[in-house]
């Protein structure tokens, strides 16, 4: 696979307010005596939401703090995508030079990431002295306990290697690393969105919009809707069909049968249709999975179980997928992998596409390609997703990757310090911003405000302006309900591969996926795996006497609506900036 398009699917010492009294760290050696080393690589880590004096405090801290591991082998693993490049080329090199340790940060696949973590966690032997994991394994770090609870770590036995300045409440992705017992599990180490990318030079063309008034009966703008989606997908596939003598399509997407067709929905695609309760940073008790939880024990995914996996959001969300693919985007598309179709709206043909990554930000501002000005700035845009006709205010409205420091109970405490310190390193304040411009994917709400970025959000779409508004609430990696990720995440490609080849309706697809999540929580049960917070699934009842307790359809399992198609709403894309700006989710009186 193409790394550069495999960005896998895949928090509470010090208030930011006290950050700045914070690096009145005793015993530090002042920015006046500074060691040379620390000097040549503080050149490195600009810019810094830190001064040059605070940054030489910091990293003289870790220098001191590493003192008794001086010469120690430590290996750490993630995946390979630019932010971890960076780490693994610069961060670990910088790491070893200022205190003395040998650090080797390997790359790997993201599947290759989980295997080796899964093998440490059964065998007890120590493999990595750190992972870089997606934090969509919360559930399964919590229930299985394999995994160090940080937040018992750096009150305990970690305390003397714990950054005093690591000002944890900064971290943006804070929610998805904790567990339902409070405690933090793993610490962010780099996110990415997964939003909705359009053509804003096409959206504000006086002449496409006139067009599409006179076609759909309203305006043309970022869709808050699937109906609108749907509709512009039409406009541009069917009506407009040619720009600049281009074959142009309305949407983009892929079908191969393979992996990543699983990550094309159990990254969030049902919470956008709204087969999920309201709750963030997920769902309860219903959660973008179709997996109830009451209290913290997974309790059924089938609707007989109150679960909403087969459910009528689900099961549209399901067919709109299949029906898109197939009407309005690229007939080669359906036999694209993710990393295949992935560079495809760069190329110039694409009009929107509703599942979309930030981390392909830098990828699709290069110089040169189709969809960049020659001043650099982007020709499109990124915006939050539309919503189908199921979601309600309250619920999440999108998947947001969180690769996060995790740290093994089976490594050994004298290894683990060590581990530990590069894992802070890799996100202080002294390297963070400079690592965030490097990969675009932010994690401390202090370097997306830094003036650098204001300054550099002109030619990022967007990326900036999402990161700063009250709306990146609503987008979460998947969550506590899961109680083992690896094992029911491989559930999702094989059965909705059958539903895009035809060879099952989408409802069928969805009655067995759900059917197959529920032996695997009854297995989960069987071992007892998470002790009082093991799955124990609920007895079966008919799916009307579940449909009766919604509560209206205000819960899950939602009844199916009469109308699945509601009239399209679009919002004006400068309008939504401008809210944005003045802390406001959608400009005034936009609903949908």
């Amino acid at each position: 696979m193409d790394t550069r398009w495999h960005f896998g699917r895949r928090r509470f010492l010090m208030s930011s307010a006290a950050a700045g009294a914070a690096f009145a760290m005793p015993g530090i050696i002042r920015a006046n005596a500074a060691d040379a080393t620390i000097n040549k690589w503080i050149d490195e880590f600009q810019p810094s939401t830190l001064t040059r004096d605070q940054q030489i405090e910091e990293l003289t801290w870790f220098q001191n703090a590493a003192k008794p591991f001086k010469g120690m082998k430590i290996k750490i693993v993630s995946e390979t995508i630019d932010t971890h490049v960076y780490e693994s080329q610069t961060l670990a090199k910088a790491f070893s030079e200022i205190t003395g340790i040998d650090l080797t940060h390997d790359l790997i696949q993201e599947g290759d990431v989980i295997e080796k973590l899964q093998t440490q966690m059964q065998s007890d032997q120590n493999i990595y002295d750190a992972y870089i994991n997606d934090s969509d394994l919360i559930g399964t770090h919590f229930r299985y306990q394999k995994a160090v609870p940080l937040s018992d770590w750096m009150a305990g036995e970690g305390k003397d290697v714990t950054l005093p300045t690591l000002d944890v409440e900064d971290f943006m992705g804070k929610s998805f690393t904790t567990g339902p017992d409070g405690k933090l599990y793993q610490l962010p180490d780099q996110q990415f969105a997964n939003l909705y990318w359009f053509r804003y030079d096409w959206f504000t063309d006086p002449q496409l919009k006139e067009a599409f008034k006179k076609v759909k009966g309203y305006d043309l703008g970022v869709p808050v809707n699937w109906s609108a989606y749907e509709d512009i997908a039409d406009f541009f596939t069917n009506h407009v069909k040619t720009i600049n003598g281009v074959r142009v399509f309305g949407h983009m997407d892929y079908g191969k049968k393979d992996p990543s067709l699983g990550w094309r929905f159990t990254d969030a695609w049902l919470s956008m249709a709204g087969m999920s309760d309201k709750g963030i940073p997920n769902g309860l008790p219903v959660d973008e999975w179709g997996i109830r939880m009451e209290g913290c024990r997974p309790v059924g995914s089938s609707i007989t179980r109150g679960g909403g996996t087969n459910g009528p959001g689900a099961v549209y969300a399901l067919q709109k997928y299949i029906d898109w693919l197939k009407a309005y985007a690229p007939p080669e598309a359906a036999g694209m992998t993710f990393s295949e179709a992935g560079p495809v709206p760069g190329q110039g043909n694409i009009a929107q596409q509703i599942f979309w990554y930030t981390a392909f930000t830098a990828a699709l501002a290069k110089p040169g390609l189709p969809v960049v000005n020659p001043d650099g700035t982007p020709k499109w845009r990124m915006a939050p997703s539309p919503h189908g006709p199921y979601w309600q205010e309250g619920e999440k409205l999108g998947y947001q990757d969180c690769g996060s420091w995790t740290l093994m109970k089976s490594t050994p405490v004298d290894r683990r310090k060590p581990a530990w310190l590069y894992a802070q390193f890799c996100v202080a304040k002294t390297t963070s911003l400079k690592k965030t411009h490097v990969g675009l994917t932010p994690i401390r709400d202090s370097d997306i405000r830094h003036a650098s970025f204001t300054e550099r959000a002109p030619k990022l779409g967007g990326l900036v302006e999402f990161y700063r508004s009250p709306a990146r609430v609503a987008w979460t990696p998947t969550g506590v309900n899961v109680p083992d990720y690896p094992k029911l995440a491989q559930l999702w490609w094989a059965n909705v591969a059958e539903a895009v080849t035809g060879e099952k309706t989408a409802q069928e697809a969805m009655d067995n996926l759900a059917k197959q999540q529920d032996q695997v929580l009854a297995r989960l049960e069987r071992a007892k795996i998470g002790g009082e917070c093991a799955p124990k699934l609920n007895k079966e009842e008919s799916a009307e006497a579940w449909f009766k307790r919604s509560n209206g359809g205000q819960m899950e399992p939602k009844p199916k609506l009469a109308n699945e198609k509601p009239q399209g709403v679009t919002v004006d894309y400068d309008l939504l900036i401008g809210a944005w700006r003045d802390g406001k989710v959608m400009p005034e009186g936009v609903k949908g």
